[in-house]
């Protein structure tokens, strides 16, 4: 866990182990979301990027008789 500090101007340094983990770039997008007392910073990924995450799934399980509609 990496402490950082609050500029004047509300900005936080993320620190470069955590930028070279998540891969984030100078300018990519991310969006602040307010949990209780902490705060999480979550990659945005417009939903082009989105386009095929689900190619390859395997979708031939059976289903119980109960879960069908």
């Amino acid at each position: 866990m990496e402490t950082v500090t609050i500029s004047s101007e509300f900005q936080v340094f993320i620190p470069k182990s955590i930028r070279e983990k998540l891969k984030l770039v100078p300018g990519q997008r991310v969006r602040a979301i307010a949990y209780g007392q902490r705060i999480e910073l979550v990659r945005f990924a417009p939903p082009g990027e989105l386009c095929g995450i689900l190619r390859g799934l395997d979708a031939t399980f059976a289903r119980d008789e109960g879960d069908r509609l």
